[in-house]
């Protein structure tokens, strides 16, 4: 075994002349080398860039895989260098069990062949959200995670190596500082026995210190220098993160893009086929993208000082307006109940009608009526009125 206890020895004593300096520094005790301003701009910098850079990392991984243990299975692949095993998305996976189910229900009745066809979209959308999170991995995360671990670590490095730097040039400045000390003060009262002697002993010390300052000096501003270069170059690691965002932007994009057209084709595709059944179950409006809901009665019933819901959607008013007449409507033998009206409502036309928050009115439904509305009765008044503003009381 090869056993250095020399270098072990001078090892030793850099480290601790290196801790007695830096300690004096904390202590407000010896001078300090401070860097140029500019060189403290790129070092901030860098720590800026280098802890956003871990949030923006962390949270996106958080992002791409919600569960924390497969993000931990993923991490010891990966130190491992082992590939990660194909995982089946929830979206697959929940495709998959309506397949199945309906086997076990029948293929040929209306559920099991809705619960077919829903399962295949889900399959699709699970396939979509495997391919974004591959291209997600290798155009985002991947670049980040190599500058944390490859680019950070050689600047960290070399930072730490400029401190050291900067450490022995003050350190020897601080010796250099004691030795021109000594030789003054030997100099203003000097020993006629040993004049000679100790002058020259004092003298090559600070001859010698000199040297060892002009050899630190030089070291330090090499490092430096490195130092600098190395924290110039984040600028091109924010162009390559910047090219990496818009990729990850444009996968994403992607990604919903096809979601919304997978479901846009899975409504059209349920609402031909259970048109007949369920009239108003999958209406798709053309002329918009998203689908809105108005609150259920329960959230309504529950939350009484809550805002008035937005006016309910009603694609087929001007059909029933024109089978529907409300003054030829009578209300049925049994089925009639209560209502406490919510929230102040204006109607919208003729057919409507209008309400006023915390009185009781008559409701009921007549046959091929939106189930968002009812008939609503006050006195010799009548007209419809929207489900979500009332709290059905018997």
């Amino acid at each position: 075994m090869d056993f250095n206890v020399k270098k072990l020895a001078s090892d030793a004593g850099v480290f601790f002349t290196r801790a007695v300096q830096y300690t004096e520094e904390k202590l407000g005790q010896a001078e300090k080398t401070e860097l140029d301003a500019h060189l403290e701009n790129l070092i901030a910098r860098a720590d800026c860039t280098k802890n956003w850079t871990e949030k923006i990392f962390r949270q996106t991984e958080v992002l791409l895989q919600p569960n924390p243990s497969a993000r931990i299975e993923e991490f010891f692949y990966e130190k491992l260098d082992r590939k990660i095993p194909s995982r089946t998305t929830n979206a697959e996976l929940l495709g998959q069990h309506m397949q199945d189910a309906a086997k076990e229900f029948g293929p040929g009745t209306p559920y099991g062949s809705t619960l077919i066809t829903v399962g295949e979209f889900q399959r699709r959308l699970g396939g979509a959200e495997r391919e974004f999170l591959q291209m997600s991995a290798i155009n985002f995360l991947t670049p980040l995670r190599n500058f944390l671990e490859g680019d950070w670590k050689t600047i960290s490095k070399e930072r730490r190596l400029l401190e050291n730097r900067r450490l022995d040039l003050d350190i020897c400045k601080a010796r250099l500082k004691k030795a021109k000390l000594a030789e003054a003060k030997s100099a203003a009262a000097p020993d006629f026995q040993e004049t000679r002697p100790r002058n020259y002993v004092l003298s090559a010390s600070a001859s010698a210190a000199e040297h060892e300052l002009r050899v630190a000096q030089t070291e330090f501003d090499r490092q430096a220098e490195v130092t600098r270069l190395l924290l110039e170059g984040i600028s091109s690691t924010h162009v390559n993160h910047l090219r990496c965002l818009h990729e990850f932007v444009e996968a994403q994009a992607a990604y919903y893009a096809q979601c919304h057209k997978h479901m846009q084709d899975l409504q059209k595709e349920l609402s031909s086929a259970n048109g007949d059944t369920f009239p108003n179950s999958f209406a798709v409006n053309a002329s918009t993208s998203g689908v809105s809901a108005g609150p259920s009665h329960l959230s309504s019933a529950t939350l009484p000082e809550a805002s008035p819901p937005s006016h309910p959607s009603n694609p087929s008013n001007a059909l029933e307006s024109s089978t529907l007449k409300i003054e030829e409507v009578k209300p049925p033998a049994t089925g009639t109940r209560k209502a406490k009206v919510l929230y102040d409502y204006d109607a919208a036309d003729t057919s409507e009608l209008s309400l006023l928050a915390d009185e009781l009115i008559t409701v009921y439904t007549v046959p091929g009526m939106d189930p968002d509305w009812l008939i609503g009765e006050r006195g010799n008044q009548k007209g419809k009125v929207p489900v979500t503003y009332l709290e059905l009381l018997s």
